[in-house]
């Protein structure tokens, strides 16, 4: 091993270990749990305390939650096949949750302020929810059932 491969794999686990550390320092949480085939998570946070939680069972299930502020909770529960859900939080204390059940539902939940809740439930075949919410304080929920 030569002195410059020596120093740069020295940098490396440095620097990998300050990003381990300041992951944990944020205490932002991500849960997910998945059975079946071609299910999909993915999203990111950003602040302090958020929290992520993702349930799919089934095929060919997607759920993404993008969070940006403090103390933001998301969560999404799907049983079925080719369901979508999405969520954006972008504030502080903000909560989103969606569930949903059977084939080719999809919602997008999106909430730009603080304090704002989002729940809902989708039973049935190609449901679909769009909800969005911009200042703080407001809460939405919704119950669909599709055919």
């Amino acid at each position: 091993m030569t002195r410059k491969t020596r120093k740069t794999l020295i940098a490396t686990a440095i620097v990998a270990m300050f990003s381990i550390t300041s992951v944990s320092a944020m205490d932002n949480q991500l849960v997910v749990q998945q059975f079946g085939f071609g299910n999909a998570t993915g999203g990111s946070q950003f602040g302090n305390g958020n929290t992520i939680g993702m349930y799919q069972d089934g095929a060919w299930n997607t759920a993404v939650a993008n969070q940006f502020g403090n103390g933001n909770v998301a969560g999404s529960g799907q049983q079925g096949i080719n369901n979508f859900a999405d969520t954006f939080q972008n504030g502080n204390f903000n909560q989103a949750g969606v569930a949903q059940f059977g084939t080719n539902n999809n919602s997008v939940l999106s909430q730009d302020g603080n304090g704002n809740i989002i729940a809902g439930v989708q039973i049935g075949d190609g449901c679909s929810a769009n909800v969005s919410q911009t200042g703080s304080g407001n809460v939405t929920a919704f119950v669909q059932v599709c055919p």
